[in-house]
This record gives C-alpha cells, structure tokens and sequence, in this order.
C-alpha cells in the first residue's frame, strides 16, 4: 500500500473516511476483498503469499493499514512480511495503542514501514523510522512511502482531492475516482529517496503504471456516525485502466 488518504472526525455524518492505493508488484498472488473465511469478521484483500494483507477493516469497527517506507539503502532480504502486522491487528482484540507499543519492540525485525490502526473513536499511528506511537489528530491525512503528512506531491494532491470530496455528500465512487490520478509530479516537487529521478517521477502519482510494478487496487471505505459501513475495493489492471469493483454494505457490531 503506498497512499493512504483518511479524514478522522472531519466530517459531520462520516467519523472515519479511507481512500487508499494498493502498489505492488504484479507476479505477486493476491485475493480481492472479502470476508475471510478462516477470520470471518474481517473485511480485506489478502496476500496469498504470505497471507497479510495491506488495508482491513472489521465487522466491530476496528481498521488498519500500511505503507512501506521507502530506503532501499536498508532493505533486509530476510524480513518477516510487513503484511501480518495489519492481518494480526484485526484478528485481535487488543486496543489499538497496546497493540502498535507491542509491534515497536519488534520493529527492528522488519523491513521499514508505517502502521495505521484504530477505528471511529481514534487513529494511532507507528513508523520503525519515527520510534514512537502517536495518536493522530482529528483532521485530513495522508501517507505515502515516509512518514506521516510528510507533504510528497501525491499525499499534497490527494488530501486536497480528499477535502473537496468531503465538502460533497462523500461516496465510495467518488473516493475511488479521486485515487485515479496518474500524472507524476513536475521535476522540482519529485522527493529522492535513493532511487534514481526517473524511478521517483514513475512512483510519484497517487496511480502507479509500470512494466513489472503498479497500482493493483483502490480502496474506499465510509464509516457512518449511524454504524453503517461502506466498503469499496477497486482492481486496477497493469495499464492503469479500472477493473472490477467489490461493494460491501454492513452495520457495525459491538458485540
């Protein structure tokens, strides 16, 4: 996952808005989203090779999702899969702080990333870059491939994309649409992350196309104020273009 768009406590109807892209390389085997079998309360796509998976939501409301963070001088070859860390957050029933304090004593052991975890009442937030969990503000989010609001062009364009979508009567459509861009960033704005110019302007739009690595799928999801869930899972095919598009309706349930 390399964009995260969210609005927490933004909004008058909907506490909890996700609008999120999906990059991966596409040799590697995925499920779309659905209802586990093995885990039935859990919402997700999966990664069929090591069975995480990279955004989920719950039937009582919880949610998380990752991105990795991008520093190819620290890459390990033998790092467990950044993946079960948002697969065994929602299969729990541990709150979200103690959850993510837990996954900071063993950071060191993964390749780097950021962490999401939490549903309507609060976000926290983790990076093995950053050191420390926080508890993210109210307000409109975004999350690439660095830290948290760390102001690259596709986290800039999309939470204003994202604010003008919750200025409408906000839809799962129009958040899926709004995750569809896929003009790269201008020369002066593109970050260097030790990857070469060319391979930054490839990975700058919020919609990645290239030959062997890309966008695989969008994602949206509304929580209601009223309990009501909206979810939305959008495949992108390799040249971009807008696949089949997966639509789950439910109520949150406390029990």
């Amino acid at each position: 996952m390399c964009l995260i768009l969210f609005a927490h406590g933004a909004h008058p109807d909907y506490p909890l808005v996700i609008a999120a892209n999906r990059d991966e390389y596409y040799q590697r085997p995925t499920a779309k989203a659905g209802f586990w079998e093995d885990h039935p309360q859990v919402l997700a796509g999966r990664d069929l090779e090591c069975m995480g998976t990279w955004l989920g939501i719950t039937r009582t409301g919880r949610f998380a999702a990752l991105t990795n963070f991008r520093d190819p001088r620290e890459r390990k070859t033998d790092a467990p899969s950044r993946g079960t860390l948002v697969s065994d957050f929602l299969v729990s029933e541990q709150e979200p702080q103690e959850y993510l304090e837990q996954v900071a004593g063993r950071a060191p052991r993964y390749n780097g990333f950021n962490l999401l975890a939490g549903d309507v009442g609060g976000i926290y937030y983790f990076s093995s870059r950053a050191g420390a969990v926080q508890q993210v503000a109210p307000g409109i989010h975004g999350l690439s491939n660095h830290l948290l609001d760390t102001p690259w062009p596709k986290v800039v364009r999309g939470t204003q994309r994202l604010q003008q979508a919750l200025a409408n009567e906000p839809s799962t459509d129009l958040l899926l649409d709004l995750l569809h861009d896929r003009d790269p960033a201008p020369p002066g704005e593109l970050p260097d992350t030790g990857i070469g110019s060319e391979m930054e302007r490839v990975l700058s739009p919020a919609l990645i196309v290239s030959p062997q690595y890309g966008t695989r799928a969008s994602t949206a999801v509304l929580f209601g104020r009223d309990g009501a869930v909206r979810f939305s899972e959008r495949t992108i095919l390799r040249d971009g273009a807008a696949g089949a598009t997966v639509s789950m309706h439910f109520n949150v349930s406390r029990a």
